[in-house]
């Protein structure tokens, strides 16, 4: 038989109850987002709407959704989309889920783009393992003026960065490239950034279950100390870096003092130290060092 048709506020009450029972953290929440996102409606019309049908077929799917997710996938997995900086970026297996406090690394970017315009250029972006494309493309969608270069090393992830570039209107300001790295890229570059991998290897195992089960190892595992990608970073932005560019890394809260010691070494001083919304280390960004000559 097909299954009667509800309101909205019904399925929403059996969702919640089904994730108190499991024991979610904050099951009025999570059965919000899950229920919008698979209605396509905004959070706050599950509210507004609650005597609206909800028709047999969304029934299924929404209960569907609910099993996996109390069977511990990450929500914005099962709805295989994320926003990030008011974007709505796909996602998929090769790319990390972007997470809120990534948003401060775009806030303090953005100011040094508008000096840039304001000076007559038009800034180019690279963004060094981009995954979804979050960071370059929400810079992309603040600074009308710039251009921006993705790298990765999965297919899979770039194919998903230019859908999010093109699925936002900035697929002409935007190039997908296959690198390791800096492996295959060419030019200059106004600002570079990057979200590496940051977690040492041997902590991989002991991380929640939602991440290490659900997230790509390769968008996690930073070599044994969690560092080796600013390493690499650090010893290569100079060939790639403009005059008076800058360069911007996110990391773990307790690796601050580290990333910004191998940038010191290769020639970089801080201009801008970043907290994120929990008021933890979250993100550098760097100049050059003065008389820095690249040698």
């Amino acid at each position: 038989m097909p299954e009667p048709d509800l309101n909205l506020d019904q399925i929403m009450a059996e969702v919640r109850g089904l994730f108190r029972d499991a024991d979610l953290d904050d099951p009025a929440l999570e059965a919000r987002i899950l229920v919008s996102g698979l209605l396509d409606l905004e959070p706050a019309a599950v509210i507004a709407r609650g005597r609206s049908p909800v028709l047999g077929d969304d029934i299924v799917r929404i209960r569907a959704a609910a099993q996996r997710r109390i069977a511990g996938e990450p929500i914005y997995r099962i709805l295989g989309w994320r926003e990030f900086y008011g974007l709505k970026l796909l996602l998929s297996k090769e790319t990390l889920e972007p997470r809120p406090d990534t948003e401060v690394l775009v806030d303090a970017i953005l100011p040094l783009l508008r000096e840039m315009v304001g000076q007559g250029r038009k800034p180019r972006l690279l963004d060094l393992g981009t995954g979804t494309g979050a960071i370059c493309l929400a810079l992309l969608h603040e600074c009308p003026e710039a251009s921006g270069v993705g790298t990765d090393i999965s297919e899979d992830a770039l194919a998903t960065a230019k859908a999010n570039a093109d699925l936002n209107g900035l697929g002409d300001r935007f190039e997908g490239l296959q690198s390791d790295w800096f492996s295959h890229v060419r030019g200059r570059f106004d600002v570079i950034v990057s979200n590496p991998p940051y977690i040492p290897s041997a902590h991989i195992a002991g991380l929640d279950r939602e991440v290490r089960e659900h997230d790509p190892l390769a968008a996690l595992d930073g070599g044994a100390d969690g560092l080796d990608p600013y390493r690499i970073i650090a010893n290569q932005a100079d060939q790639y870096l403009a005059d008076g560019g800058f360069v911007g890394v996110e990391f773990g809260w307790d690796q601050m003092a580290a990333v910004q010691a191998i940038f010191e070494a290769a020639g970089f001083v801080v201009r801008h130290a970043i907290r994120d919304y929990g008021e933890r280390d979250r993100a550098l960004i760097f100049a050059r060092s003065p008389g820095f000559s690249g040698e």
